[in-house]
């Protein structure tokens, strides 16, 4: 009987009708960093076990690194350990029950954002 009376409805909010906020993007973001960080650290431990490998190995390891490539993943990695530590940070707040309310989630999404840009430079003007 409950059947002749079932309205049809969407199962979810489907990305065609949902507006992404601020702070689902940074949640998303938070994982990409996370799981770009494997690539960077993956990069930086392949260059350390080859200097302790032999010259050889070193100088093929380097070069990848000091490559367009290695550049850029080593610039992406820098962005995404200050990205990732300002994303705690605001869990962190999140978890003590602080900042729950919508301007100050968003407020803390833009000062995740801004502030690892920010970190992000001054840690290579002082490199």
């Amino acid at each position: 009987m409950a059947e002749s009376n079932r309205v049809i409805r969407p199962l979810s909010p489907h990305l065609q009708v949902y507006r992404p906020q601020l702070t689902s993007i940074t949640s998303i973001l938070t994982r990409i960093t996370g799981n770009g960080l494997i690539v960077g650290t993956v990069l930086f431990v392949w260059w350390l076990v080859a200097a302790a490998a032999g010259p050889e190995q070193f100088a093929t390891a380097d070069a990848v690194v000091t490559s367009w490539f290695g550049n850029i993943v080593l610039f992406l990695s820098l962005w995404a350990v200050a990205y990732h530590y300002l994303a705690g940070l605001r869990h962190l707040i999140w978890d003590s029950g602080h900042g729950l309310d919508i301007p100050t989630a968003e407020k803390l999404g833009w000062g995740v954002v801004i502030g690892s840009v920010v970190l992000t430079v001054l840690t290579l003007i002082v490199i």
